[in-house]
């Protein structure tokens, strides 16, 4: 099958692009194969046709025309055809897209997907498929929408040494937060006003709970650090609990709450090398170059041993960012298939440990609702030290009858935090330990 593929692309030198789901991205994905077929000929070398166009419903609204007998509900029979060199993968969800991506790379076409669900949960199954029969998959669209953050991680930083990857990879979840920092609005009425923005879906679970943005972070691991992570890996907390007294809290302390991504290379008690990856709501410094992405947009910042630090901004999310990512991948799988040759595909030689959450370290702001009366500072601090936890800050608000302890510390483990708030909510003179956020970036 592959040999007759490879004499069939070279007797015409014309290469077919079947593109599967016409929604948001995949009428941006035709609308640009058709407008710049011409641009396309010439940065490929040979002219790309579309090929077909599958869709689950025929008479389904679509933002762009599908020429003619080009749509089909038979997404299986597109992507077996002997004319389909390349295809594009934009239906989402984990099936029938995983069957028809391992269908597709069956019958020797390349692939491009936009699917983060997918890879962060049967990567590896995809990868060493491709690998099997010497095609590329390429999967640029899949975070970060518009913005290049894969390829660099996988070709521009390939000779360097990545330590630890940083990011807002949701825009649903900035753009709330943000609504929330500069109008001091709750959460629920920044998510309501983000819904009539279209910003958030009418179910938003995957957005506010950090499903979208776990997902990811485990592809942004997985390439960062040479190790096969999956979306189960990733510790995950969303922002639906972030209340408006805990950004004004951040506020006051120059901070500012974001739903991070973020995975990074920590040592184990035995000296090894292990990967950490989590995603949860964090207060960062002002001066932190994430605290300044506002609204829907995202931003990536990579550390690495010889290159230092580099940032990564833009649109993560929309119909025509995303298809411009597609669209990158799409013009160098095609230059791959004209030379006879193939991209980089999955890099897991480290194969390192993911490190239990337990165990990962950072510092946290902790908000509790206590007895104004003498002794409980002292008792309060005490129980941190008795779990280990450094305190690098206080700061005491009397109310009347009781008061508001807030206390920022040193960096220590998850464990070692967990514990302590146990301690605390055990204690006769706390009423109510009314937030836990973690922070990170600088001390200032």
């Amino acid at each position: 099958m592959e040999g007759d593929k490879q004499a069939h692309e070279q007797g015409r030198r014309r290469l077919g692009v079947a593109v599967l789901g016409c929604g948001s991205v995949g009428s941006q994905v035709v609308r640009l194969l058709l407008e710049q077929a011409g641009d396309l000929e010439a940065r490929i070398g040979a002219p790309v046709e579309l090929a077909g166009v599958a869709v689950r419903r025929l008479d389904a609204p679509r933002e762009v025309e599908v020429p003619e007998g080009l749509i089909t509900t038979d997404a299986a029979g597109l992507v077996a055809r002997e004319d389909v060199d390349l295809v594009v993968e934009v239906i989402g969800g984990i099936e029938p897209a995983r069957t028809l991506i391992l269908s597709a790379l069956e019958h020797g076409a390349s692939v491009v997907t936009a699917n983060k669900a997918l890879l962060a949960e049967d990567g590896p199954t995809l990868f060493e498929t491709a690998e099997k029969v010497g095609r590329d998959l390429y999967y640029e669209a899949s975070v970060a929408g518009a913005i290049p953050i894969l390829r660099p991680l996988r070709e521009s930083l390939a000779g360097d040494r990545v330590t630890r990857v940083l990011g807002i990879v949701n825009g649903t979840t900035n753009f709330i937060l943000d609504k929330m920092d500069t109008s001091g609005a709750g959460f629920t009425e920044a998510l309501e006003e983000a819904q009539e923005l279209g910003y958030a879906e009418a179910d938003p679970t995957a957005d506010v709970e950090g499903f979208d943005a776990a997902a990811k972070a485990a592809i942004l691991a997985s390439l960062a650090f040479h190790s096969r992570v999956t979306a189960s890996d990733v510790h995950r907390e969303g922002i639906s609990e972030v209340s408006a007294a805990d950004v004004l809290s951040a506020k006051e302390m120059g901070a500012v709450v974001k739903l991070l991504a973020i995975c990074e290379l920590r040592a184990t008690d035995g000296g090894e090398e292990a990967v950490a990856v989590r995603v949860h709501p964090a207060m960062i410094p002002r001066s932190h170059p994430l605290a300044s992405v506002r609204e829907a947009y995202n931003a990536v910042f990579v550390e690495s041993e010889a290159a230092g630090q580099l940032m990564f901004y833009g649109p993560g999310a929309g119909g025509s960012p995303t298809a411009s990512a597609v669209l990158g991948d799409l013009v160098t799988v095609a230059r791959n298939l004209l030379a006879g040759t193939r991209g980089a595909g999955e890099s897991a030689y480290a194969d390192r440990a993911v490190l239990p959450m337990g165990e990962t370290r950072t510092r946290y702001h902790v908000a509790i609702d206590v007895d104004d009366r003498a002794g409980v500072l002292a008792a309060v601090a005490t129980a941190f030290a008795e779990h280990g936890v450094s305190i690098q800050t206080v700061r005491q608000e009397g109310r009347d009858a009781d008061a508001q302890l807030v206390v920022v510390s040193h960096e220590a483990t998850d464990a070692q935090l967990s514990a302590t708030v146990e301690h605390l909510r055990g204690m006769d003179a706390v009423r109510e330990v009314t937030s836990v956020m973690r922070v990170e970036g600088e001390q200032e």
